[in-house]
């Protein structure tokens, strides 16, 4: 149940609460072969995600000797809704994190049965973008997942944000969320779980409606903040592909007017008023001042792509190389890839989403102007992930060398025309927000759980 999906220029879906399906892509006469599999978690911010869009068709990959799976699971109120009262009936005392149990529940499906399709389940990576990828971090922290994946990519999402810099930190765990429950119960008129439980899951859809639409941290699905799990060691530990885009940020402005004069309140209001936000946007124009209303937008855009993903992004390699064992990959997305003159997202450069055709090598999908320089990239970037998924690491014959990623040597593999070698874009950036967010984090006790 949901109001659309959120990939540009992708169709609608038929909308039911029967959506705990999966899709397989197998190579030809591929049942003895024992091949990885690679699971896709689509994104969707929690609240609008569909595995069955053709961008998302694993036929290409599966050419490349590997199986390829998508996944459906709850979104929305219906996905993540907590209550005290579903609390009290779970054996677990928790509630929410539905949409992770559904993803959690389908990788043990893919673990017991794969093998009926020519998977190896000794060889699973569990892949998302978006929404999808933060998912993959929260399912590296989760014991539930353990021995369900062997591999993990993450693209543009992660959970590691401290709780305390977002407006609604309360939310992040039980308790608030189980409030944020009871207020969408007392919205609908509802004042029991029973009452809830005879509702239309239409009536879940109107807007305005309070209550919580993403993962928590429950204590039984996520039992502790991503950050403190991975910085005690307690994540599981698989090798892993990480990476963001370089103009992330301008999908999330489209539309909005910036104004010079009042930069760094908006940014403050569109994040809830959130006191941090706002003290790291007047950092932000400290050092990379904004004179013209142009340059005030570009600085939003750089603002929010560092914001929302680049610094998690960079957190998730960081501490997977710092306490995990298994190497790591990191990329940066910068190509540009060519959007129709005039269509809706022409100006959103190497944005949120944009890698997605040429990791899937799915140019035929979208019918754009592709280049050779277009086509040979998404062949380099679709033999990285099929490879990754084979071995644990992107390289082999035909792509250039992707350095793993180690703490005295942040090799970082960059996307555009074609792909070369070089350190962490954004760096001075990013080390803002990272020296904000350790002086948060040393100045605030654990919110309750």
């Amino acid at each position: 149940m949901q109001t659309g999906v959120s990939v540009p220029g992708a169709s609608s879906e038929p909308v039911s609460e029967d959506c705990l399906s999966l899709s397989i892509w197998t190579p030809a006469n591929s049942r003895d072969r024992k091949l990885p599999v690679m699971v896709w978690i689509p994104g969707g911010g929690f609240t609008q995600e569909s595995a069955s869009i053709p961008l998302y068709w694993g036929d290409m990959l599966a050419r490349r000797g590997v199986i390829v799976v998508t996944i459906n699971y709850r979104v929305g109120l219906l996905g993540f809704l907590s209550h005290p009262e579903l609390t009290r009936e779970s054996a677990h005392h928790s509630s929410g994190n539905y949409g992770l149990l559904d993803q959690i529940a389908a990788l043990a499906w893919i673990k017991r049965n794969v093998a009926a399709f020519g998977g190896d389940s000794d060889r699973v990576t569990v892949w998302g973008q978006s929404a999808g990828s933060m998912a993959v971090s929260l399912l590296m922290a989760s014991p539930l997942a353990h021995g369900l994946f062997q591999r993990a990519i993450g693209e543009s999402g992660a959970y590691f944000v401290p709780p305390a810099a977002t407006h609604s930190a309360e939310e992040l765990f039980l308790k608030g969320a189980e409030e944020q429950g009871v207020r969408l119960a007392s919205d609908l008129g509802a004042m029991s779980l029973v009452a809830l439980r005879k509702l239309q899951p239409e009536q879940f859809l109107k807007g305005g409606i309070a209550g919580t639409t993403h993962p928590i941290i429950d204590g039984y699905v996520v039992p502790e903040e991503p950050y403190a799990a991975f910085a005690a060691g307690r994540q599981n530990d698989v090798p892993t592909l990480i990476g963001s885009n370089s103009d992330e940020g301008r999908p999330m402005i489209a539309g909005l007017d910036v104004k010079l004069a009042t930069f760094a309140e908006d940014i403050g209001n569109a994040f809830g008023g959130s006191s941090v936000v706002r003290g790291l946007a007047q950092d932000y124009l400290k050092v990379y001042p904004a004179t013209t209303g142009r340059e005030a937008r570009e600085r939003r855009a750089s603002f929010e792509r560092d914001l929302r993903f680049g610094w998690d992004m960079w957190t998730w390699t960081r501490m997977q190389t710092k306490t995990g064992r298994a190497k790591v990959f990191s990329y940066y997305f910068a190509h540009l890839p060519p959007y129709p003159q005039g269509s809706p997202f022409a100006d959103w450069g190497a944005g949120h989403w944009a890698e997605l055709p040429y990791v899937f090598d799915h140019l035929s999908q979208e019918p754009w102007a592709w280049s050779d320089a277009d086509r040979a990239l998404a062949s380099v970037m679709a033999t990285y992930w099929t490879n990754f998924a084979k071995s644990g690491d992107p390289n082999g014959d035909g792509v250039p060398v992707w350095p793993n990623f180690t703490t005295d040597g942040e090799r970082v593999l960059h996307f555009d025309d074609t792909a070369t070698t070089g350190g962490v874009p954004n760096l001075e950036e990013l080390q803002r927000l990272d020296l904000r967010y350790k002086g948060l984090r040393g100045a605030t006790t654990v919110i309750e759980k």
